[in-house]
């Protein structure tokens, strides 16, 4: 089967008339051998991409439910070298894009060009790294490019204009618009100005711009997809998957298709 680009992918979903759904997991919470289930079915759910939270002992912005996952899923063993060769022994099943959520000491670690073929091996089409800076990027771009390896850039609320255009210029697979100051995790409402923050980087940004951080029901999966590409849910998924509510994660996705917001 293949496999689309990372933001030919996007840009597919949203010319069709739906928004775009990536639910981020934490890869190996249950242990590294549910890691092929959860994705095939929500593959099968008809979500646009899957980002894979790799366990790290010092996350920067993960709030309580991604953070417990990360520990019992470190508690397994589980690596980003586990997570790369288990991967690999069923991508050629996968058809949806796989985006990484990690930090900069595992692929220094790792030694970034064996990491960046690492991804290709296993399929990977992206990378989200929350704690590399734009200025600092050159670090990874190359190794990156080499590997046809999309470097996803964050956006924050308080990114100034000046700061936003060298970032979406530099973008990759897609803008991960942050849509609120601070932690991961369930929110009730969202700042008055995220409307027009995301407006202003749909404006600039050559790649889809997707919002992320607080999105937890289907009704903020509608009303801030609305001003985006897409949105990425976290937290939601991550529970719904522990206490296995799989009908939930269904209620999530169907919520960005068009047929509901229409």
């Amino acid at each position: 089967m293949t496999k689309m680009t990372l933001t030919n992918a996007l840009v597919d979903c949203v010319n069709g008339g739906d928004k775009a759904f990536v639910p981020y997991i934490m890869a190996g919470d249950g242990g590294i051998e549910t890691l092929k289930k959860t994705i095939l079915f929500l593959q099968e759910t008809g979500v646009t991409a899957i980002e894979l939270g790799i366990p790290f002992s010092d996350p920067v912005a993960d709030g309580p439910v991604i953070q417990e996952a990360g520990e019992r899923a470190l508690a397994q063993g589980v690596t980003l070298r586990t997570v790369l060769k288990e991967l690999a022994e069923f991508s050629d099943e996968v058809t949806v894009p796989l985006v990484i959520m990690t930090y900069l000491n595992p692929i220094l670690s790792f030694g970034i060009e064996a990491f960046a073929k690492a991804c290709q091996a296993s399929g990977v089409s992206g990378l989200i790294i929350p704690d590399l800076p734009h200025e600092e990027s050159g670090l990874v771009r190359s190794a990156f490019t080499d590997a046809e390896l999309a470097l996803i850039p964050l956006v924050s609320l308080t990114s100034p204009p000046d700061r936003i255009e060298k970032i979406t210029a530099a973008g990759e697979g897609f803008i991960y618009a942050v849509t609120v100051n601070g932690i991961t995790g369930v929110r009730d409402g969202f700042n008055d100005n995220l409307e027009v923050h995301l407006q202003q980087l749909k404006a600039v940004s050559p790649v889809p711009v997707l919002a992320g951080f607080g999105i937890s029901t289907p009704e903020q999966v509608q009303s801030i997809g609305a001003f985006a590409d897409g949105v990425i849910v976290g937290s939601a998924i991550v529970d719904a998957l522990h206490r296995n509510d799989l009908q939930t994660v269904v209620s999530l996705v169907k919520a960005s298709k068009k047929e509901v917001h229409s």
